[in-house]
């Protein structure tokens, strides 16, 4: 074990080391936040890939694999069809409208008051997806260290905190890249292969699982049906998300760079389904399914290459629960901070200079991660909190959202009570019908949808002006720093 040790703390030396080479480009507000709008392709697709592949869809991805067997690849599946719909359908138009947030859209949309509520539901999305991916640091460290769960949290979670905290954005960025290729590198090109000559080749496989493990429906339609419904839509309105597209140097960028970010989650999602089915027909027995890609990885693979392993297991968590800990960060700061100060009738605190904006997201970065720390210590269902987070963002959030990019009749009073009626039905019904039911997102949708036309058609529209500036900003026309990107460097390519 001792090459596997020196691997996985020379990895983790190594984010550190980047993460603090990466603070000296964190200079504004821009670079902290959105790394300055400057990331050019490549950067862009590895940081959104590492994004959207987290602990859930590394861990989990094997779990339901090891559950139902190739349709357990949905659920990535499914985050990747979101993120293909998002680069091709709106990606481009988000990047035009140079903003921080998902809640400066709506209320650039709405011409109004939107920014509180929804930034108070995209806050806790993004910090329940950060606690997911704390969360799942104790299955690499009990694997590798055999030290107790929370001391395993609490050793991910400060590293993350750490980077993230150092140089905001484009420590996240340049820490994302390495994790990328680290990823890859140990599912794709060594846990994937060796798992399945392990278990005998497909062959064996087919003949040692059971019937259905080899058919993309056996999860069952329902099932997927909601998946889709919670992942892909979550896609398309995530903070976590839109911060990465808001990095892009330019539109094009965004759709090209997030659409062959999309590809490489479906092939991510086949590669770990296929490595739980590998592991069911090695060790069909287990007495968790969560335990399947523990297992997989310390049986079957050998000395250094189970060290790399776990650093790619690792990489997935870190790439998600850095990105998520900045969006909510971001959000608490720009959405619920600043929205408070006004109606509470104090005036906007006023900034020196970007540095004090830079130390203040800092602070906050710290503040947040200790809390998900603290959050992912008393939980342990990577799942359910996942589900959470995503039954919260759309059931709350898709309509008023998706209804401000497609629908001109849609106003201000439609957002809130959109916002607020999906929300609690949510809320409401996964306290009565538990947190993994199906009911929640579904009737939260339809709840949400009814009350944004009812409301919207019942009121008067959005002011003329307030669209206008809208399709001004849509555009790419004035904008705030809406002049032309720097030229590209080295670490943006």
């Amino acid at each position: 074990m001792a090459v596997d040790y020196l691997v996985m703390i020379g990895y983790l030396l190594g984010i550190v080391g980047v993460g603090w080479w990466g603070k000296r480009r964190a200079a504004s507000k821009s670079d902290f936040l959105v790394a300055g709008r400057r990331l050019g392709p490549l950067m862009y697709t590895g940081t959104m890939a590492a994004v959207v592949l987290g602990g859930a869809s590394t861990i989990g991805g094997v779990r339901l694999g090891y559950t139902y067997g190739l349709s357990g690849a949905w659920m990535v599946f499914a985050i990747g069809l979101g993120l293909l719909a998002l680069s091709i359908l709106f990606s481009a138009r988000i990047a035009r409208l140079r903003v921080y947030t998902v809640a400066e859209m709506l209320s650039l949309r709405y011409g109004g008051t939107a920014s509180l509520i929804s930034g108070v539901v995209m806050w806790v999305y993004t910090l329940m997806l950060a606690v997911t991916s704390t969360i799942a640091y104790a299955t690499v460290f009990d694997v590798l260290f055999d030290v107790p769960r929370w001391v395993a949290v609490v050793i991910g979670g400060s590293i993350v905190v750490g980077y993230s905290a150092l140089g905001g954005m484009w420590s996240i960025t340049l820490t994302d890249m390495v994790q990328f290729v680290v990823k890859s590198v140990g599912v794709l090109v060594l846990l994937l292969p060796i798992a399945v000559v392990r278990a005998g080749g497909f062959a064996q496989m087919k003949e040692k699982l059971p019937s259905g493990y080899f058919s993309f429906s056996s999860i069952g339609g329902e099932t997927i049906f909601t998946f889709v419904l919670i992942y892909t839509f979550g896609m398309l309105i995530g903070q976590d998300i839109w911060q990465r597209v808001f990095t892009a140097r330019t539109d094009k960028v965004a759709s090209w760079g997030g659409t062959v970010a999309g590809v490489y989650c479906l092939v991510y999602g086949l590669a770990g389904a296929v490595v739980g089915m590998a592991t069911k027909a090695l060790y069909p027995t287990l007495p968790s399914a969560d335990g399947a890609f523990a297992t997989i990885v310390k049986n079957v693979l050998p000395t250094g290459v189970k060290g790399l392993v776990l650093a790619a297991a690792l990489s997935a968590m870190m790439s998600t629960a850095s990105g998520a800990l900045i969006a909510s960060a971001t959000v608490a700061n720009n959405d619920i901070r600043a929205r408070l100060r006004t109606l509470g009738g104090r005036p906007a605190p006023a900034v020196a200079d970007d540095h004090d904006e830079v130390r203040a997201n800092r602070l906050t970065i710290v503040a947040l991660g200790a809390v998900s720390i603290v959050v992912a210590c008393l939980l342990d269902d990577v799942i359910s909190a996942l589900t959470v987070a995503y039954n919260l963002l759309v059931g709350g959030l898709l309509v008023p959202i998706l209804g401000g990019l497609l629908w001109r009749r849609g106003n201000l009073q439609g957002a809130l009570a959109s916002m607020i009626a999906g929300g609690l039905t949510v809320i409401t019904l996964m306290v009565t019908k538990g947190v993994l039911a199906n009911e929640p997102v579904y009737y939260g949708l339809a709840v949400s949808l009814v009350a944004y036309l009812t409301a919207s058609l019942a009121t008067r529209p959005t002011d003329a002006a307030v669209l206008e500036q809208w399709r001004r900003r849509l555009a790419g026309q004035d904008a705030p720093g809406a002049q032309p990107a720097e030229p590209a460097t080295a670490v943006a390519a």
